[in-house]
């Protein structure tokens, strides 16, 4: 846009200022003709009364005379001719400043064009425009006879000064006309952005809405009538989308914050039950206490997806092998009850900026789907990797390809046993908001590799520290 608006200006500058200066150009070359050739009109026509007696008498001694003096004063070539064309007097010997040698006992016709005029009774010369290019002298004709034409007079003026005048003028003309260009130029850029400036404005809200900054706003009342609304209209949609997002923000932490505490009652309850239970009942009250702890998690899952949209209230460093090592340790009674292998490997450490919980949430999320799916003497392997990796890979059928591209949208379900469908989705919502993926891939030679990558802080590892 701004390319578009500066070479439209600059086009436009250019044109006006060509469209000024070339007519201003011929106007300033027309004027400085006209005013020259005024003054020789009026000169030959004075000349051509005072050779009218000479021409019908044929005494030529005074109106010799009268050219040369002329000639000597201005510098103006004159010549007298009769009806025929013939040379009656001329300024200069060997005068030939309009081609008369040549036409001189010649027949009419082949007089120059002025000489003709002038002996049809016309005046030639006064449509005569003289350029700075142009190096042919002026030639002026008048007629000869108050009644009957009996000759004409024929000046020729030199155009050097007059053209020297002109070029002086142009060169001012144009002077003025390519400083204007250039301070348009110069002036194309802030004078662009100074139009361009709510365009600008709205884009820098739009980009910081769009990064998660919902309290960007375009300043009201700048610009343009038909901009002014667009912001307004953007202002009130961004007001509409915070207020929705709000609304679901307190609704999901209202709804896990309330389910929440009914299930920490609930298992304390089913974890009291337990000592009243015959040998028989263990193993359902073990796994009845799992569900409790997984409705748990999920609740935690929601209020963590709840507090992610105010980052800079929950931010954390973490440990990244810290983190996994105390993820594998809770989930080990788990994995050995479903008859699992779990374990923590790989060399890679760093210390992460996210969300607190995130890491956690997201290797329960994963542990779980291994555990799940990966079937009885499933091998599980969280494999922390440099530079902020986590890895959670299983030996177990795995998901076709096509499915593993699915497998993180929400609500998906592959039709096994339990599950929501939610996990992994609510995982890819941390993990994005905060700069991190989750890719889902193949393992070797079957099985699931999903893989958590994180941005690194930097610096040593420091252990888990609210900021």
């Amino acid at each position: 846009m701004r390319r578009r608006v500066r070479t439209v200006y600059v086009t436009l500058l250019v044109v006006t200022c060509l469209g000024l200066a070339l007519p201003l150009c011929g106007s300033i070359a027309a004027r400085g003709t006209s005013e020259m050739l005024l003054d020789r009109i009026n000169d030959t026509a004075r000349l051509s009364g005072v050779a009218e007696p000479s021409v019908l008498t044929g005494s030529v001694g005074t109106l010799s005379g009268e050219l040369a003096a002329y000639d000597e004063l201005y510098g103006v070539a004159g010549v007298v001719l009769d009806r025929d064309g013939g040379v009656v007097a001329s300024s200069r010997a060997g005068f030939d400043g309009t081609g008369l040698e040549e036409a001189v006992g010649g027949a009419p016709a082949e007089l120059p064009a002025e000489v003709r005029t002038a002996l049809a009774g016309g005046r030639a010369g006064a449509d005569t425009v003289v350029w700075p290019w142009n190096t042919e002298p002026l030639v002026v004709a008048e007629p000869i006879g108050s009644g009957e034409i009996v000759g004409a007079v024929v000046t020729s003026s030199p155009t050097g000064g007059l053209r020297r005048a002109i070029l002086l003028q142009w060169l001012g003309v144009w002077a003025v006309a390519l400083s204007v260009l250039v301070a348009g130029i110069v002036a194309a850029d802030p004078l662009t952005r100074w139009v361009l400036r709510p365009i600008d404005d709205l884009d820098e809200a739009t980009r910081a809405v769009s990064g998660g900054s919902l309290d960007a706003r375009v300043p009201a009342g700048e610009g343009p009538l038909e901009l002014r609304r667009l912001g307004e209209s953007f202002n009130r949609m961004a007001d509409t989308i915070t207020s929705m997002l709000e609304s679901q923000r307190t609704f999901v932490a209202y709804a896990g914050h309330q389910v929440r505490n009914p299930l920490a009652a609930l298992r304390l309850r089913v974890e009291s039950l337990g000592r009243h239970l015959p040998e028989a009942g263990t193993r359902e009250h073990r796994l009845a206490l799992d569900e409790v702890d997984r409705l748990t998690r999920i609740c935690d899952s929601l209020l963590t997806l709840a507090r992610s949209g105010d980052t800079g209230h929950s931010l954390v460093e973490e440990e990244i092998r810290e983190a996994a090592e105390d993820r594998v340790a809770a989930w080990q009674p788990i994995a050995e009850r479903a008859g699992a292998r779990l374990e923590c490997g790989g060399d890679g450490t760093a210390v992460v900026h996210c969300v607190e919980g995130t890491l956690e949430q997201a290797l329960d999320a994963l542990i779980d789907n291994a555990l799940k799916y990966g079937g009885p003497g499933a091998h599980i392997r969280v494999l922390v990797e440099a530079p902020a990796t986590v890895r959670v890979v299983d030996d177990g059928p795995g998901l076709p390809a096509e499915q593993l591209a699915e497998a993180t949208r929400p609500f998906w379900r592959d039709g096994g046993p339990g599950g929501s469908g939610l996990g992994l989705s609510i995982v890819v919502t941390l993990l994005e908001m905060q700069g991190g993926t989750l890719s889902l891939g193949p393992a070797d030679p079957h099985g699931i590799d999903a893989r958590v990558d994180l941005p690194v802080t930097g610096g040593p590892p420091t252990g888990r520290v609210r900021t």
